[in-house]
């Protein structure tokens, strides 16, 4: 069914997008068919609204939404479900849910298999958007796996890599013309590997976290043609998200644990080490999903989930998420600062010039900004996003 803007949008629409690619922006996909209820678990609201994609102006303070589109995108899976090219004018974001409107149907007709999925099924879309169009616009959609997760694109542009968490796989894509085509797929040969975040380190090498069986894998590109290499990389307990520094020396992998409360960690691996080693993993408060390292590589921005998503009886809950700032110094991380957030926090992106730092609030559905100063966290405006929840950032920057 076509979607017509809502009178707001069109609003938005109005504006010269081309325009805003010319600036600093920031590109954030969000979920609008994901909701939690007071268990803890993710459903979906009674009228789903659309997904969509909303890009962000950062050339001057403070940030503000330029436009939003629809577009399809998932909370599942870590917060790198969107790509954005070196020169702005397009990107890649992908779906690993969907609302499933036989599953909503089911479910309150008291089917116990619909009620269990709370009326979300796995999706494997991938879409290519336009950010040069006026409107932007969606203008290509192709399949990868179920589950289709974090997207990356390699330094020279010619490959598109996506983690299919739900299938235990990596889709492989030929880039040209900013249009995708579909030219196989890795088998971790695991269907319960789940991967979830991939990262280029070079035009011949990619890093893959493997959060259910707990390795992180290095992925040997020919061409086309992938490869796993047979020696893992230990982390720590389920390896999710993943960020690479801009100078491709380190790489820095959140783990999530157990999700019941303990302290969890980061780990570093030195890309500069053949083979690649994990050289260090530091203890974080629980659940650092969010995670990126500054332009110049100087900080590691960690997030916590700290309990926000844990139902309110539970031992663990608290009703704020966590924002640290780590100073990166050789292969080892020191805690500068630390603020309290809202609750479901998910991605987090730094302006170009690492001074404005955003932080995704899933349940919030805004975007928290904040000054940084090298020392300090200084809480400024909020971003509300209209009708879905922010996921997943992106930038043209490291």
């Amino acid at each position: 069914m076509t979607r017509h803007p809502t009178p707001l949008l069109a609003a938005v629409f109005a504006m010269s997008l081309p325009a805003a690619a010319m600036a600093d922006v920031i590109v954030s996909s969000n979920d609008g068919h994901t909701i939690m209820n007071p268990q803890g678990k993710l459903v979906a609201p009674a009228q789903p609204a659309p997904d969509t994609i909303s890009v962000i102006d950062v050339t001057s303070a403070p940030p503000r939404i330029k436009a939003t589109f629809d577009a399809p995108g998932s909370v599942v899976g870590p917060p790198g479900a969107i790509w954005l090219s070196p020169d702005q004018s397009w990107g890649i974001v992908t779906a690993a849910t969907k609302a499933d409107a036989d599953a909503m149907s089911g479910a309150k007709s008291g089917a116990k298999s619909d009620a269990k999925s709370g009326g979300i099924s796995p999706d494997d879309r991938v879409a290519v958007f336009d950010l040069t169009a006026n409107p932007p616009k969606v203008v290509q959609t192709v399949t990868a796996g179920l589950g289709a997760s974090q997207v990356r694109v390699s330094p020279d542009g010619r490959l598109a890599l996506v983690a299919n968490r739900a299938e235990g796989t990596v889709s492989v894509f030929a880039v040209s013309d900013k249009r995708l085509t579909a030219v196989g797929k890795v088998d971790t040969g695991n269907p319960k590997s789940m991967p979830s975040a991939v990262v280029f380190v070079d035009d011949q090498t990619a890093l893959l976290t493997r959060g259910g069986d707990n390795m992180v894998s290095v992925l040997h590109v020919d061409g086309t043609h992938i490869t796993i290499d047979p020696r893992p990389i230990t982390t720590g307990l389920a390896p999710y998200s993943m960020d690479i520094n801009a100078a491709h020396t380190l790489a820095a992998v959140s783990n999530m644990g157990r999700g019941d409360g303990d302290e969890d960690s980061i780990s570093l691996i030195d890309l500069q080490s053949k083979p690649y080693r994990c050289v260090g993993t530091f203890g974080v408060p629980s659940g650092p999903e969010p995670m990126k390292f500054s332009p110049d590589g100087r900080y590691l921005a960690i997030g916590a989930e700290h309990g926000s998503t844990k139902p309110a009886t539970n031992p663990f809950h608290h009703d704020n998420g966590l924002l640290g700032l780590y100073a990166v110094q050789g292969q080892t991380l020191r805690k500068l600062a630390e603020t309290s957030t809202g609750p479901w926090i998910e991605a987090i992106a730094f302006s170009r010039d690492g001074k404005t730092v955003l932080l995704q609030g899933m349940r919030n559905r805004q975007i928290e900004v904040f000054d940084w100063n090298g020392q300090t966290l200084t809480r400024g405006s909020t971003l509300p996003v209209p009708n879905a929840g922010p996921e997943s950032f992106a930038t043209s920057w490291p």
